[in-house]
């Protein structure tokens, strides 16, 4: 482990210049590169300085590979994603996202929508309506799938429930292979999201009609993705508009 690289990388998902640490700090840009260059270690007033700039905990700080992530994970950006339908569906058991999923599959296929947009794209998050009793006592857990669907598509297809999200601005960040240890890469990817808005003084906002949060699973040159989008508040610069529909 090297704090140096930990401080390097913090600095530059943060997008500061050595400088522009230095001067937050109330030090030289070659006191920044020393300790980047692990010549020099912080004392521990910095090290908690850096942290509240950071906005991570000390010990991530000094005991963890920081840098490993950098090929897991993208860095966080905010897009503002347009207007969309989808049919969803929402299940409680033992796999609910393998249920859920499933159905929405066959759903597309049942209701024309994959031999009319073969391209359909599948998203899903978390049901959080599920009792302690259900979860502690059977096991089980909520998931809702959801395919998105043209504005112009009519099926009479049971089996969903239709939904639109509204405009809204999105903090983003894509994992690269999610399922090699998705009890870990799939959760700190929301975490990154969260030390993002806090330290960018972005908000995370419940508001009727967009969806708080949600996952959407791609493969590209046959490695798997995954962009888990969170709903933010307090937005001051977006990307280029994005649509799932």
């Amino acid at each position: 482990m090297s704090l140096g690289n930990n401080i390097s990388f913090l600095r530059k998902q943060k997008k500061f210049t050595q400088e522009q640490l230095a001067d937050r700090m109330s030090v030289t840009r070659q006191t920044v590169s020393r300790w980047e260059s692990d010549e020099v270690v912080p004392e521990l007033d910095r090290l908690v300085e850096l942290c509240g700039i950071f906005a991570c905990k000390l010990d991530t700080l000094v005991r963890e590979e920081l840098s490993d992530q950098s090929g897991i994970y993208s860095e966080v950006r905010i897009k503002r994603v347009a207007p969309f339908k989808m049919a969803s569906y929402v299940i409680i058991s033992q796999d609910p996202e393998s249920d859920a999923m499933g159905h929405m599959e066959r759903w597309a296929e049942n209701s024309g929508l994959k031999k009319l947009c073969p391209d359909a794209k599948l998203i899903g998050w978390d049901f959080p309506f599920v009792t302690q009793e259900q979860q502690n006592r059977f096991g089980l857990h909520g998931y809702v799938a959801a395919c998105v669907i043209p504005d112009d598509f009519r099926t009479d297809c049971p089996g969903v429930n239709y939904m639109e999200n509204k405009e809204a601005d999105y903090g983003v960040i894509t994992i690269k292979e999610p399922f090699i240890q998705p009890f870990e890469r799939i959760p700190n990817a929301y975490k990154l999201i969260m030390e993002y808005f806090q330290a960018n003084n972005f908000k995370e906002k419940n508001q009727e009609n967009i969806i708080s949060c949600f996952e959407y699973e791609y493969q590209e040159n046959d490695i798997t993705y995954m962009d888990v989008y969170i709903h933010a508040d307090g937005v001051t610069k977006v990307d280029a508009f994005s649509t799932f529909s």
